[in-house]
């Protein structure tokens, strides 16, 4: 059993920057595969970035490519997701989750998440 607390969300201007960082406990966190997604009225969740355990790759959704980074801290049992070039439509609810598993694109696969954390970028 997993718990994922997300934090770091917040309103920031655009061209701006946030650093995004969700807690995990309650697991083997690097054998996990974390995932970030992200929410709007607008849209359905919506895969933002994932990455495997084990020391696997990073994968990012084309619409955040260059701009967002995702990491890793296994002493923290914390993942970490920098998010630099901020856009308006970047707004969202963000939220982590956890599988064990090597799915990383699939949000009905993921087994566990966080509360989310809002996102603003204003004009």
């Amino acid at each position: 059993q997993v718990q994922l607390v997300e934090s770091g969300g917040g309103v920031v201007q655009a061209g701006g920057s946030l650093r995004l960082s969700c807690a995990a406990s309650g697991g083997s966190f690097s054998e996990l595969t974390i995932g970030w997604f992200r929410q709007t009225p607008e849209k359905e969740r919506e895969w933002v970035a994932g990455v495997r355990g084990n020391g696997g790759a990073t994968y990012y959704a084309d619409s955040v490519k260059g701009r967002f980074t995702m990491s890793r801290d296994s002493g923290k049992s914390t993942a970490y997701l920098q998010m630099n070039s901020l856009k308006l439509e970047d707004s969202a609810i963000y939220y982590c989750a956890a599988r064990d598993g090597w799915g990383v694109t699939t949000e009905s696969l993921y087994d566990w998440w966080g509360q989310g954390t809002q996102v603003t970028v204003s004009a």
